[in-house]
């Protein structure tokens, strides 16, 4: 896979669910997509498949983004075939405890801190010589939206997640000189992921009603919002944070 390739977009965990629908997305757009996976090998794969079959480009590379070796081996891998990476949606989901203060220990909860940050920390590192060199790029990452209203059982993630907005904002200000942009895309409860199984029926019946468009999110709203901001066009947006949440929380 060599030669011309338009805008290199990697969207690491993108192996299902939103990451998944972001790179078929971004694919459609004319992007060439860096489907990134941990262990999900046949999965991303099918990826790949669909997006090939559609007239894009797609790759499947395997690193573990908490790992900055496995990070670089990465990115040199998607230089030697395209260039250099465009767009970062670091989508990647890393485990979490989901259970109340009271009962977690500082492990589960500085584990997540770390994991959560070193992986975006790694990852962005990794991606800013080729952007800086040619003077823009986009960052995104999935945040969410428990870190500004919390929900029983979910403080690891809304904590973490709190941190690396944060970071977005520290990032888009220093980064905005040299023409890069840094949103974070913050989803409510969606459909059709690993995090929707850790929500039973009557939370799930619950969160439609409080919510005005009437339905939860689909992985695809939320690809659509990454869209907005990886888009070349969009070149004016930065230190910002979307929530893909039918009108669930309002800020």
């Amino acid at each position: 896979m060599t030669g011309a390739t338009g805008r290199v977009a990697l969207v690491t965990g993108a192996s299902s669910g939103i990451g998944a629908t972001t790179a078929r997305l971004l694919a459609a757009r004319g992007m060439s997509a860096v489907v990134n996976y941990l262990r999900s090998a046949e999965a991303a794969e099918e990826v790949v498949a669909d997006i090939e079959a559609a007239g894009g480009r797609a790759m499947a590379v395997q690193a573990d983004v908490r790992e900055p070796a496995a990070i670089d081996g990465m990115v040199e891998q998607v230089q030697a075939a395209w260039g250099g990476i465009d767009v970062l949606v670091h989508n990647a989901l890393i485990p979490y405890a989901v259970k109340s203060f009271q009962d977690m220990t500082w492990e589960e909860l500085g584990g997540k801190l770390d994991a959560e940050m070193h992986a975006a920390f790694a990852v962005t590192k990794a991606v800013l010589p080729h952007m800086t060199e040619q003077g823009s790029g986009r960052i995104i990452y999935l945040g969410t939206g428990l870190s500004r209203r919390p929900r029983e059982g979910m403080v690891a993630l809304g904590t973490a997640k709190a941190a690396l907005e944060g970071l977005a904002r520290y990032l888009a200000q220093e980064l905005g000189p040299r023409g890069i942009t840094v949103n974070v895309v913050a989803p409510g409860p969606v459909e059709d992921t690993r995090m929707a199984g850790v929500i039973d029926d009557a939370v799930r019946r619950r969160q439609v009603a409080a919510t005005p468009l009437g339905r939860l999110a689909r992985p695809a709203d939320v690809a659509r919002a990454i869209a907005f901001y990886a888009d070349e066009d969009n070149a004016f947006m930065t230190g910002t944070t979307a929530a893909v949440n039918g009108g669930m929380a309002m800020y």
